[in-house]
């Protein structure tokens, strides 16, 4: 990367007209990367996602590092869509826009005039991305979506992580929300490969519902050949003594992954100083080790509950046997790999500084950092005369209730 060289999406106008969480977590990707993106939202208290620090189910804090997270680096114009005022606005920067991002139900967007059918005429090389819950089409094409429904319920994958007789758990906020926004930027990303070849835009989009399947389609493309995933069984009765859980002396949980035992057991012993389980006839092949996986984890669990985890992590380190921690995020935060592998930002608001980043690296690029993200309507002149519009239009526009 050289100081000069501009980043990889610079000149791109991206409108964003969407909120919770995919979409405009899409746009803030693209933003990242050097996007001119423009956030259009409701006058007055704006995209409700502003507020979503204040949800119960968000980790709770007096600063706002959703809005950090999926409104940095954009300009907000405050636009009342059911005016036709707004409606002029919307048209003059659709002529000049690359990208547009909307995540209305199909049937906000007939209301709105915000259909890929609608928006072609104005701007036939556009690339126009929508995110829905369960498809375009279909009888449930108009049920409100999100990721705890339509990615992790209705995909199946909550079911199929319960521990067998047990309830299913929840997933925690936005987690396939932000898997989502990284297929619509890729989405996004081909249509604007396919402008560069014919001069034509189009439409792009993806579902929550079917990005959920995808996250699970090892378990899917099985089921679609009749194959079924046994339930998962709880640690202290698994299926797999190596592949299994186990509770560290300092209260930490260590994920054992041999899947390899065949050539990794006797190493494994050595590891664990417990040789005499080599000679054990319960244990010395796969298919007996798999038989006597109850008796095996009663060995196990007491070997590793003797020491603390950061001593596993050494006595492992370097043997080839497969294992991790089960993290928290309170240890993510200052980790020294998460500090090599680029996942957390700097930013330049003191209120929130630090946020997470763009899981896209580029050898030629870095994401540009991040200030305040903006207040509602912070950017509406300024992006009214880019546009064209002078200043007094601009005034009748606010009058008009249009221009919030």
């Amino acid at each position: 990367m050289t100081e000069d060289e501009p980043l990889p999406l610079a000149g791109l106008v991206v409108l964003d007209i969407s909120s919770f969480i995919a979409a405009p977590a899409a746009a803030a990707a693209l933003a990242d990367y050097g996007a001119d993106v423009i956030k259009i939202e409701p006058p007055g208290d704006g995209d409700p996602h502003r507020n979503s620090y204040k949800n119960a189910s968000y980790p709770p804090s007096e600063y706002n590092f959703p809005w950090q997270l999926d409104g940095r680096l954009k300009r907000s114009l405050a636009l009342d869509l059911k005016t036709d005022g707004a409606r002029t606005i919307l048209e003059r920067l659709l002529t000049r826009a690359d990208v547009m991002i909307v995540n209305f139900p199909p049937p906000a967007r007939e209301r709105l005039r915000l259909r890929w059918e609608d928006i072609e005429p104005i701007n036939p090389r556009l690339v126009y991305c929508s995110l829905t819950g369960y498809g375009e089409t279909g009888p449930d094409r108009d049920r409100p979506g999100f990721d705890v429904t339509a990615y992790f319920g209705r995909s199946g994958i909550l079911d199929a992580a319960r521990y067998e007789g047990g309830p299913p758990g929840l997933s925690l906020p936005a987690q396939g929300d932000r898997a989502t926004a990284m297929t619509l930027v890729a989405a996004i990303l081909m249509g604007l490969r396919r402008r560069d070849q014919t001069g034509k835009g189009g439409w792009v989009g993806t579902s929550l519902y079917a990005n959920g399947v995808w996250a699970n389609g090892t378990s899917a493309a099985g089921a679609l050949v009749g194959a079924k995933l046994p339930p998962r069984q709880r640690p202290d009765k698994p299926r797999n003594a190596l592949t299994n859980l186990y509770r560290t002396s300092d209260d930490r949980w260590l994920q054992l992954l041999m899947v390899r035992d065949d050539r990794l057991w006797e190493k494994f012993c050595a590891v664990i100083d417990r040789p005499e389980l080599l000679v054990d006839e319960r244990f010395t092949g796969r298919p007996e080790r798999r038989q006597h996986a109850l008796d095996l984890f009663a060995i196990l669990m007491p070997v590793f509950a003797a020491r603390p985890y950061a001593e596993w992590e050494r006595l492992f380190s370097g043997t080839g046997i497969p294992f991790g921690v089960i993290g928290r995020l309170a240890d993510v935060i200052d980790d020294e790999q998460a500090e090599h592998a680029g996942i957390f930002a700097a930013t330049t608001n003191p209120e929130v500084p630090r946020t997470v980043n763009t899981p896209i690296r580029l050898g030629f690029a870095r994401p540009r950092t991040a200030g305040q993200p903006p207040a509602v309507g912070q950017h509406n002149d300024e992006v009214l005369r880019e546009a064209g519009f002078d200043d007094s239009e601009i005034d009748a526009l606010k009058k008009s209730g249009a221009l919030g």
